[in-house]
């Protein structure tokens, strides 16, 4: 009878510690390249009091404990990422289990704050630099230059710095970055980019989340396009919350989200015009680039030679660098649900800047028609950044693209 009652004991115990809480299968159309995956979780009623969640994936062998992250909103999901290839048709099983002391489970992507800069590294190794301080611009240059709220340095995961700020042809370049270039307020004109015009300007104002976890770490920024040909004071003509996420991978690339999100305060909205310049992500690349060693190559076949103007759903840009493996560079994709995707693009020709061929890129959603914004109104766009050393080929562009463009299916079952 002692004996019956302590086994009983031990499953209570042990059902206390670990509980399923849903099975569920994964089945991709195409093949990817690692995918995040996310599940929701309102369908078994989780909530952070019921303990912690833990993922295992099954097999014929067994089941292993996979990186996993609760992202919390108006629908609560759990995250995670299929690592490596995963080929069309392919299947895998998971199951979500609540443990009540799963162990401590530190950050991947750590997050330091100083007074200038929000960092993000991995195991000490520096990923990207947020400039949250206002940067003032060389003695030389007109005060109007100075700036905050921008990516600088963003290094490959070989220590190549990609970025550049403020360069003496471009004083307004700010390493990774995304302001609008021609807007009308009202019937007047306001750039936010030639800052040097005096018309406004984008201001960093405040982080509203800053997230360290096992899968990924990030942070959201409000950033504020400031209008200074208001009548009376400066108003804020743009709210822009870019949120960034560094995901925890165990191969050497990076894999970064940046997402911009706009909402006009103003009564009457703004209208962007259409422009080779404006919005989107851009990017002023290392100073070490030029015609000569840099290349592109788009999801259309278009190279540097010809992609200035043209639609694509990725673009790869990379170059020479001090790195083991003799280059670097940055997958830049777009996601479907963006405007105007396939996104117009803006690629310095080669004769960029008297011919020496520096390199910039940006897709811009405006390039080819105005984007009218109305007042009190959401607007996103999604870009996902793949930073690598060495080359990166368009078969494997376009898996990381199918990962960044849709999920694979999600099937909960018994």
């Amino acid at each position: 009878m002692k004996t019956l009652l302590l086994f009983g004991l031990i499953i209570v115990a042990n059902s206390l510690f670990a509980q399923d809480l849903a099975k569920f299968v994964v089945t991709s159309k195409t093949d990817r390249v690692d995918a995040p995956v996310s599940v929701p979780l309102d369908a078994i009623n989780y909530n952070s009091d019921m303990g912690a969640l833990v993922l295992y994936e099954l097999s014929e062998t067994g089941e292993e404990a996979v990186p996993s992250q609760v992202e919390y909103g108006h629908t609560a999901r759990l995250w995670f990422v299929l690592e490596g290839p995963t080929t069309a048709g392919s299947e895998r099983r998971f199951v979500i289990r609540q443990e009540d002391n799963p162990g401590t489970i530190q950050p991947a992507i750590q997050l330091q704050l100083d007074s200038e800069d929000l960092i993000l590294q991995k195991n000490d190794q520096p990923i990207l630099k947020y400039r949250y301080a206002t940067t003032l611009p060389p003695k030389e240059a007109n005060p109007l230059f100075k700036r905050s709220g921008y990516i600088h340095p963003l290094w490959s995961p070989g220590g190549k710095v990609l970025t550049r700020i403020q360069p003496a042809d471009h004083y307004h370049h700010y390493g990774i970055w995304g302001p609008w270039t021609k807007t009308h307020i009202d019937g007047r004109e306001v750039d936010f980019w030639n800052l040097i015009k005096g018309e406004g300007t984008v201001k960093f104002a405040s982080f509203l989340t800053e997230t360290e976890g096992a899968l990924f770490s990030g942070f959201e920024a409000l950033q504020q396009h400031i209008d200074f040909g208001a009548k009376g004071e400066d108003q804020v003509a743009m709210n822009e919350v870019l949120d960034v996420r560094v995901w925890n991978l165990l191969k050497g690339v990076w894999m970064i989200d940046y997402t911009v999100s706009l909402n006009c305060p103003l009564k009457d909205g703004i209208m962007l015009d259409a422009y080779r310049y404006g919005g989107g992500i851009g990017w002023r690349a290392t100073e070490t680039w030029d015609k000569d060693n840099c290349t592109v190559r788009t999801s259309e076949g278009k190279t540097r030679a010809d992609a200035d103007g043209s639609n694509a759903r990725w673009c790869i840009v990379e170059g020479e660098s001090e790195t083991e493996q003799g280059r670097s560079g940055i997958l830049f994709l777009s996601h479907p649900s963006n405007r105007m995707h396939p996104e117009p693009m803006r690629v310095w020709p080669l004769d960029a800047n008297g011919g020496r061929g520096d390199m910039y890129f940006e897709f811009v959603p405006i390039r080819h028609n105005d984007w009218k914004l109305d007042s009190k109104t959401n607007y996103t766009l999604k870009y996902r950044m793949i930073v690598f050393d060495g080359k990166l080929d368009a078969e494997t562009a376009e898996k990381y693209w199918n990962s960044f463009a849709s999920m694979p299916e999600v099937e909960f079952i018994d």
